[in-house]
């Protein structure tokens, strides 16, 4: 039997309506409206695209969009000034510095430099250390956006087995802790561990986060297991470009439960969640309610 497709998209989709509900209770019942900014430096076409996507998706559901386009040779002492700007202004709730920044720049002083209440890509060392100790935190939107479908789709996640393969700061890790903060038993597995394969085939939950085109073939899959399929890989299929992810999705979706599917699974809910981050920071500045649902 095929397995259980998980509409990334469509599910998206619901997470901006419950953010845009929640955006208009603010304004209308504090006279708040949660702001975000995103500073893109330099020309890279493919964070172009991410921004103004971004841009979009934010004003869509009410909130207020601060773009701050710097030039490619901007200064770190710069860009550490405007970033300072944006942690005091009262009206910015959220502050996001597109990645990959030109090579002069340094990333991990760059993101530090983010009042940690105000990093909805949670990518702050303190944020970092809050989710990894089980703290209030802001949880970078990727793994947050797969924490919700796959809670969407199982309910609980209690004593599950699941298997993380990457290891980066970005999904691997931070989709561990989440995992552990949902009682599930987790591994994190990568290109060196030792039979990845049969370690793949134990888990009920397999989140591929790996960057390497197909690498997971069917017959890694436990039968009825659930695939969250974080790769995004551009290959050349018949003379044509492809998106493809980190699992062959069509061996896959023969034994796996539940499957996202590239494009159209993980994608689509990290800007749903970098909308919800930055709801939540904004109640957490003005000691509101959080929003139910939109965060661990």
């Amino acid at each position: 039997m095929a397995a259980t497709v998980i509409d990334g998209k469509a599910f998206a989709a619901r997470i901006r309506g419950q953010v845009a509900e929640h955006v208009a209770e603010l304004k209308a019942g504090h006279g708040i409206t949660p702001g975000l900014a995103v500073v893109l430096v330099g020309e890279d076409p493919a964070s172009q695209v991410y921004v103004r996507s971004k841009s979009k998706q934010t004003v869509e559901v009410g909130m207020n969009s601060y773009e701050h386009k710097l030039d490619a040779d901007t200064s770190e002492a710069d860009l550490l000034a405007l970033i300072d700007r944006l942690n005091g202004d009262p009206d910015v709730h959220g502050i996001l510095v597109q990645l990959p920044l030109p090579g002069h720049l340094d990333e991990d002083l760059v993101i530090n430099a983010i009042d940690p209440a105000k990093d909805v890509d949670g990518f702050h060392i303190s944020n970092v250390g809050l989710l990894g100790t089980g703290q209030k935190s802001m949880v970078p939107c990727t793994p947050l956006g797969c924490l919700m479908m796959l809670r969407d789709h199982h309910g609980s996640l209690s004593g599950m087995d699941a298997v993380v393969i990457g290891r980066s700061n970005i999904v691997g890790k931070p989709m561990a802790q989440l995992l552990l903060g949902d009682s599930c038993t987790v591994t994190i597995a990568h290109s060196r561990t030792k039979d990845l394969a049969d370690v793949v085939r134990r888990a009920d939950i397999v989140v591929a986060a790996v960057g390497r085109p197909e690498m997971v073939p069917g017959d890694w899959i436990k039968p009825g297991a659930t695939v969250i399929d974080v790769g995004i890989n551009r290959i050349e299929r018949d003379g044509k470009t492809r998106l493809v992810g980190d699992v062959h999705y069509d061996s896959c979706a023969q034994v796996a439960g539940a499957i996202t599917p590239v494009p159209g699974g993980v994608g689509p809910m990290t800007i749903a969640c970098l909308l919800a981050n930055t709801l939540t920071a904004c109640t957490r500045a003005n000691k509101l309610t959080e929003p139910d649902g939109l965060t661990p």
